[in-house]
């Protein structure tokens, strides 16, 4: 290996470690200060670096925002979807999907919660998190189409289901139902069973 490639090996390496260092410090200080105070002088000044290092390593406060709801996506497995969506059944994708969901939410959930209500005072932050719910949105479109193709729902009840299956497995209904001494377990077998049921009331035998 020539000195020139070892350099650009140990400075990629450094970088990494010091995005790894902003990632951490900027979770964090959202978990406890909330959107209120979160900016690239306050993060750079959490992960013990300048504002300018923070915004090269990220560009924006959005950027940062985005890399942040990264690394709690990878954190809670929301990976796991892409294998979901890949079941040959899409009824069994389905409670792979709500699975997935309950277990993001019931990873870390007053976290979660503190930033999802913190969105209503701060519009970026509320445009970016609406994207991400967007996206969850997206998947039970995609999951949904195929069970119509199937011919086992209802192409005009479609729209209604997507709707309902989003709403089913919202961070809202996860922590309404997590209220009191049910158990995460309960609460996922809860939205299963709602959600199993939407489907079949939206299939050619279910209720008009």
């Amino acid at each position: 290996m020539s000195t020139r490639t070892y350099r650009s090996a140990a400075r990629a390496e450094a970088a990494g470690q010091t995005r790894a260092r902003i990632l951490a410090a900027a979770t964090e200080l959202l978990r406890e200060a909330g959107v209120a105070g979160f900016s690239l002088e306050s993060v750079g000044k959490a992960a013990g670096v300048t504002r300018l290092t923070v915004y090269n390593q990220f560009g924006s406060r959005r950027a940062l925002l985005e890399a942040v709801f990264d690394e709690l996506a990878a954190r809670g497995g929301l990976h796991r979807i892409r294998d979901a969506m890949a079941d040959d059944d899409p009824h069994a994708g389905l409670r792979r999907l709500v699975g997935i969901f309950c277990d993001f939410w019931g990873a870390d959930l007053d976290s979660l919660a503190g930033l999802h209500g913190a969105a209503s005072g701060d519009a970026e932050f509320a445009e970016s998190l609406g994207a991400r719910n967007e996206r969850r949105r997206g998947t039970f479109a995609a999951l949904v189409e195929r069970l119509v193709e199937r011919g086992e729902v209802r192409a005009r009840d479609a729209r209604d289901l997507v709707d309902l299956l989003f709403v089913l497995t919202s961070l809202q209904v996860f922590t309404q139902l997590k209220v009191g001494k049910r158990s995460k377990v309960s609460v996922r077998r809860l939205i299963e069973a709602a959600a199993v049921d939407a489907v079949r009331r939206a299939g050619p035998a279910g209720v008009p």
